[in-house]
């Protein structure tokens, strides 16, 4: 029997102990109803049964209780398969007195089979365990399995905790908490500083970085913090300029002699507070690279050392940034900010590149120097300028988390800051000749540029297949009828093989009609080419391609994609995709995360941020779905359109958007273009033989064809778990550690 449940967010996190138990109630009477004749078997065990869940949480725990109540620290994390299987060995203690289940930790729906416990002798406990580590061996890269220490030799002498090592690397596992995170993959230690020393005076290029700090009126401890984390980078080339208020407070100015007296590349202006924003031209001058502090932030002490060896990497590289967390009084780290590489869109809808960016010197002057101060706000214009004019290949992301945040301030000050970057955003929008509107994304801490569109609309050529799907295709065409507010469109409906004469009158009335055109595709099923042949119909400068089972929710749906379309360099735009309870089903695609493309922000809820407010900000992203996308017609054609021999049904998309970024062009995911979509619907569920023969097949051709860029999304931290696009920290994260190399 399968049993339906579903969370809420009122039930999704309740604490250990509460009497409404964990997760899920019935969760707790599947375990104890199955062991009520006998106690818990205690030892080695294997835990059986299924989960499949739709959430945006996939950490299950069971929770045991020797008879003291349910704790904290008494749980198993539980994988699971992608398909939804549970087979795990845990080692039970005696005494257990009763279960409790957690399925998911997040509001969302799941399915889930009776669960079994039972004994386990050692020979099939030990067949058990090698046949997953030997499996996760030949299933993942060398990269992968050392940052996971899962090898061989270690399965040889050490089989529990190989077993354990490669359960954490299956599709959805637990996900572990930061603090544990950053002791297993971001703590260097003595000797790895030392090792990472003695490489400097190998490098090909030793710059020399000139750092910013405004004082005036914080604290003189988290002050001394600040300059003590600059002491101690292990790259010795740099200096610390710092203008300070004239009123500021007496002890700062003692911490801030006592730096100066002991540190000579430290130096310190004292000015009138509305001048702190000033810089002279021999501070823009002085080093190869500058960045600007926030006064109480820390540098991790190898950040320097990181952005100088990456500058010498990238020799014309004009600005590096890196991943940042956030840092409390008492010197705990939360919060981390695990950043995409270079994303212009993102950076149009909020200040993504955060604290901490390294300018080279030449191209700060060129973009005009620091116009706007030493505050975050100036720092976000100064990286729109400089990104103005320099290309895709000289801004370089340094996936580690070099720069701790101390966030102060409260509401009044992030309000002013946002104030001050919309206002950077807007004069962005004049400085390109760019015709658009700033709004404002409260919720994700961004915000929308509304475009306008040209003069001259262009025409739109809606580009749907069907068959016999008669409720799904009206639907879909009263809703782009009914709420589109754009004019200037027409409507191709492809239909392969429909039977249904209800459908058939429907056809005919259509093609009846002044805006719609009827086009017969009468082959087997061809995604790819149905849109094809309707491609060779289409009137359209620009195509939508949409399927039937959509529906349009969003009256300015058409403006929205055509806005950002007409934006520099864009090749697609993809709209946003709801499953009809609301949730998101398509929040743009990330590659090679999960397989070879996944939805990225499924199942939060529609007006839900998701990770750093992306769900609800414009971006760039590696592929969109076809159910929703726009392109222009030219360069369709030019690039020969979906693959109709090797991709006939999945993944087209997917490779159609690689290919439009492989010629220079822009894919662009907008939430501010909603529809719904009832996926799968007008095809139904296909699991024959055939099919997954197909899929297969389909599989391999991407990944040979893309095996490069499913590496490595750019758009996605390898920071971040690559088993699931939940953007959840990875037990294995596919980032160099210089200090172990």
């Amino acid at each position: 029997m399968i049993q339906v449940g579903k969370i809420s967010d009122s039930m999704a996190l309740p604490p250990v102990g509460d009497s409404r138990g964990i997760g899920v109630p019935f969760g707790t009477a599947c375990l104890d109803a199955a062991m009520r004749d006998e106690e818990y078997p205690s030892g080695w065990v294997l835990l059986r049964g299924s989960l499949i869940r739709r959430s945006g949480s996939y950490c299950a725990r069971l929770y045991y209780d020797l008879s003291a109540g349910f704790t904290e620290d008494q749980f198993f994390e539980i994988p699971v398969s992608g398909k939804g299987v549970i087979s795990e060995l845990i080692w039970l203690p005696a005494g257990v007195r009763h279960m409790r289940w957690s399925p998911i930790k997040a509001a969302g729906e799941f399915e889930a089979s009776p669960f079994s416990l039972s004994r386990i002798g050692a020979l099939k406990r030990n067949w058990l365990m090698v046949r997953r580590v030997v499996s996760a061996i030949l299933l993942h890269s060398g990269k992968k399995r050392k940052l996971a220490r899962l090898s061989l030799l270690r399965m040889l002498v050490d089989l529990p905790g190989s077993y354990q090592a490669a359960g954490k690397l299956r599709a959805h596992t637990g996900v572990p908490h930061y603090r544990d995170w950053i002791a297993s993959f971001d703590a260097p230690g003595i000797h790895g500083y030392r090792q990472l020393a003695r490489r400097i005076p190998g490098m090909a290029a030793q710059p020399k970085f000139s750092l910013l700090l405004s004082v005036r009126a914080g604290s003189a401890r988290s002050l001394s913090a600040t300059l003590e984390s600059v002491c101690a980078q292990i790259y010795p080339h740099w200096e610390l300029r710092i203008m300070a208020a004239s009123g500021c407070d007496p002890a700062i100015r003692e911490v801030l002699g006592g730096f100066v007296r002991n540190d000579a590349r430290i130096s310190v202006r004292f000015l009138q507070a509305h001048r702190l924003g000033a810089v002279a031209a021999d501070a823009v001058q002085a080093g190869s690279y500058l960045g600007i502090l926030g006064e109480g932030d820390l540098l991790a002490q190898r950040a320097l050392y990181c952005f100088a060896a990456e500058a010498a990497a990238h020799p014309d590289a004009a600005l590096l940034y890196t991943d940042e967390d956030s840092i409390d009084d008492a010197g705990v780290r939360y919060a981390p900010n695990f950043k995409p590489d270079w994303n212009s869109q993102l950076l149009l809808s909020q200040n993504y590149l955060g604290s901490l960016c390294v300018f080279r010197a030449d191209a700060v002057t060129a973009a005009g120097g620091f116009m706007n101060g030493l505050d975050a706000a100036g720092n976000y214009d100064l990286a729109l300028r400089v990104s103005e004019a320099v290309n895709a290949r000289q801004i370089c992301h340094i996936p580690q988390v070099l720069y701790h945040r101390r966030t102060t301030g409260g509401q009044v000050a992030s309000e002013q800051s946002h104030e001050a970057d919309r206002q950077m955003l807007e004069a962005y929008l004049v400085r390109n000749g760019i015709q658009g509107k700033v709004l404002g994304v409260p919720a994700a801490g961004g915000y929308r540029i509304r475009y306008a569109i040209p003069a001259e609309m262009p025409l739109v050529s809606i580009i749907i297949p069907t068959r016999d799907g008669l409720n799904l295709l009206r639907r879909c065409i009263e809703s782009i009828r009914g709420l589109g507010s754009y004019p200037h469109y027409e409507i191709l409906v492809v239909d392969n093989q429909s039977r249904d004469p209800a459908m058939l009158a429907y056809l005919g009335a259509l093609a009846a009609g002044r805006d719609a055109t009827v086009l017969r595709y009468d082959r087997p099923f061809n995604h790819s080419a149905i849109n094809n042949l309707a491609v060779r119909h289409a009137r359209g400068k620009v195509l939508c391609l949409l399927n039937d089972d959509t529906e349009v929710i969003t009256p300015g749906w058409l403006e929205e994609m055509l806005g950002l379309l007409y934006q520099k360099d864009v090749g697609v735009v993809g709209a946003k995709l709801l499953y009809p309870d609301g949730t998101v089903q398509h929040g743009g695609d990330l590659v090679g995360v999960g397989g070879v493309a996944n939805h990225a922000h499924a199942f939060l809820r529609r007006d839900e941020p998701g990770y750093q407010g992306r769900a609800l900000l414009a971006q760039d992203m590696s592929a969109v779905t076809g159910a929703c996308l726009m392109v222009w017609k030219s360069l369709y054609e030019e690039l020969g359109g979906l693959d109709e021999r090797c991709l006939p049904v999945t993944f087209n998309d997917v490779d159609f958007c690689l290919r439009v970024r492989e010629a220079g062009y822009r894919v662009v995911w907008t939430p501010h273009a909603e529809l719904y979509h009832r996926e799968s619907a007008s095809r139904g569920k296909d699991r024959s033989a055939e099919k997954t023969r197909r899929v297969r097949r389909e599989v391999a051709f991407m990944r040979k064809r893309w095996k490069q860029v499913l590496r490595h999304d750019p758009f996605y931290n390898p920071n971040l778990s690559q088993e699931r696009p939940d953007f959840s920290l990875s037990n294995a994260p596919l980032v160099e550690r210089p200090w172990l190399a």
